[in-house]
């Protein structure tokens, strides 16, 4: 058998020796450790991680049918997808556009590289080294081999389509062909070691809560990009097509590994000296980022994290003179305060508030941007967070029974819900005049911000109601475990009917409201709108009132059936 060699041996090294581990006599042992001199072998690293991804790869697959079928469809899928990019980009051969397009598309393929290991840390567990801090291995070598090993995988193949595509389409004659042949390879060397420098340098926070509540907001992030990307689309466009981006890519061309794409173009245009340069900055990036991979993960082998530390530092009061003083003493106080802590810690509840909020700015502003927005647009902010207000009892999860040893009676249930809506009111209210001060800002259409705010706020206040209701006549379980899954098997219909059926009883509540903002425009009465301010603000108010004194009851007499249905995760 073989067994590790001592680390002055060097990191690849391994010893012979007997099957039984017996030393033997003095002159056995002198000509067996002579024999395991000569036997040294310093087996390539490189090698051995290489087979030991590929052995994580197969060993992943085994016992599980959803995860094999999950696997080979996926890799299907980016050989149909890489195939055809390869085939469109190949066919752009000739366009005047084509270097435009394939350079700032190799710099979009580097930075989803360098921030994906970021949003899904969990998706390949080689990403992280500090399990290998007790081998004794040069971080050089190291450095080798874990590049080489993240070269075997899908996404390598994926970008080495893209890449293949991106030189094809600007590479013309004997010299373009061979720049092409080096700065395919150099665009996906470059693109997985960017990612690799990246994941090392932060694998500390990725192991961590915070990594963890990084992953679950990456859906907002992906939510805002498709925004962002809709949004540039439209102005693109308008300006006059791919032309309006030449600037940008007459910049984008000298920024490392765009650089090696054009490199190829420049080779082809004959600019010889020009692809020089370029390929000289493909190269030293390369390098630097070699380097500073190799220097973080020195520092990560060898620097203990806070686990390892005895926690010294005193506490911090945060008592008296927090923002938690200004709260009213009694469960009022308590209930506001654990459910704005709910939203600040837990990550489910933090992604929904973050969502919530995001996407409730995005939506109006970029329509208001576009010139096809309008004030009225800010309702959609505030729909967003009434949303909020449902299952309250179902974000608490199996913690929810702490919640219920307190509730006896109607009472108990009351002043519950509306500490509950009193902490999103907290926020809502503000967030919801914000989205309508800048809308109206961008549109320049003050005359109607009266009218839009109080609409928006008689349709929070009927989210609300509504939301009280809901938690209390369709409460389900949020699972703890999936950062996507936030509902538990067999309770999906609870959870549409709740959602749904609150959304049109809101819409039907706030009618009033509506008809009269309607009525106004309509009639031209632009002049005396602002009086849908106050109506809203005070139908907003009474509506929510009126739905925490409704599911009041309700919760005091189904406790324990909510408390069974909020458990199931």
């Amino acid at each position: 058998m073989t067994s590790p060699a001592n680390p002055a041996a060097g990191p690849a090294a391994t010893v012979t020796t007997s099957p039984t581990g017996s030393t033997g006599s003095t002159g056995s042992t002198a000509r067996a450790g002579s024999a395991g001199a000569s036997s040294v072998a310093a087996v390539p690293l490189t090698r051995i991680f290489v087979r030991l991804k590929l052995s994580l790869l197969r060993n992943g697959l085994k016992g599980s049918s959803k995860r094999k079928a999950a696997y080979f469809s996926t890799l299907a899928f980016a050989l149909v997808v890489g195939f055809f990019v390869t085939l469109g980009l190949a066919l752009l051969h000739g366009n005047a556009h084509a270097g435009t397009v394939v350079v700032l598309l190799a710099a979009i393929l580097a930075l989803g590289w360098a921030f994906m290991p970021l949003f899904f840390p969990t998706g390949d567990e080689t990403l992280d080294p500090s399990r290998l801090v007790m081998l004794p291995l040069r971080p050089r070598a190291l450095v080798r081999a874990l590049l080489a090993s993240s070269l075997v995988g899908i996404g390598p193949l994926f970008t080495l389509c893209l890449a293949v595509g991106s030189v094809l389409a600007v590479a013309r004659g004997a010299a373009g062909a061979v720049a092409a042949v080096v700065a395919a390879p150099l665009l996906v060397l470059s693109c997985v070691t960017l990612a690799r420098a990246v994941a090392t340098a932060n694998v500390r926070l990725l192991s961590s809560r915070k990594g963890r509540d990084l992953a679950i907001l990456s859906g907002l992030l992906i939510a805002v990009g498709g925004q962002l990307v809709n949004f540039a689309s439209q102005r693109l466009f308008q300006a006059g097509g791919l032309t309006a981006l030449e600037p940008v890519e007459a910049v984008v061309r000298w920024l490392p590994p765009a650089t090696a794409v054009g490199m190829v173009d420049s080779v082809s245009e004959g600019a010889y000296g020009v692809a020089a340069a370029q390929l000289a900055l493909t190269l030293a990036a390369v390098a630097a980022l070699l380097w500073f991979w190799e220097r973080t993960l020195t520092r990560l082998m060898v620097t203990p994290d806070g686990s390892t530390i005895a926690a010294a530092r005193p506490t911090k009061d945060r008592g008296a003179g927090g923002p938690g003083s200004l709260l009213p003493d009694g469960r009022t106080g308590a209930a506001v305060q654990r459910t704005l802590r709910y939203a600040v810690r837990d990550p489910k509840t933090k992604a929904s508030w973050v969502t919530a909020l995001a996407i409730g700015m995005i939506i109006p502003v970029f329509n208001a941007l576009q010139g096809t927005g309008s004030v009225y647009l800010a309702c959609f902010g505030s729909s967003m967070l009434g949303m909020q207000m449902y299952n309250q009892f179902g974000q608490d999860t199996s913690a929810f029974w702490m919640v219920a040893q307190t509730i006896s009676s109607t009472r108990d249930a009351y002043v519950e819900l509306r500490a509950r809506a009193v902490a999103l009111a907290l926020v809502t209210v503000p967030y919801t005049v914000l989205v309508t001060v800048v809308t109206a800002a961008v549109i320049g259409d003050w005359s109607t911000f009266p009218a839009a705010t109080g609409l928006a706020l008689a349709l929070l206040g009927s989210m609300l109601c509504t939301g009280a209701l809901a938690s209390a006549h369709f409460p389900y379980s949020i699972p703890s475990d999936g950062a996507f899954k936030n509902v538990v098997p067999g309770q999906a219909g609870l959870a549409w009917a709740g959602i749904l059926g609150g959304l049109l009883v809101s819409a039907v509540i706030s009618a009033p409201v509506i008809a009269l903002t309607i009525w106004l425009n309509v009639a031209d009465h632009q002049d005396i709108s602002w009086i849908v301010l106050p109506v809203g603000v005070a139908w907003g108010a009474l509506a929510a009132w009126a739905g925490l004194r409704f599911a009041a009851p309700a919760v005091a007499r189904k406790l324990p059936e909510i408390l069974s249905a909020v458990s199931k995760g």
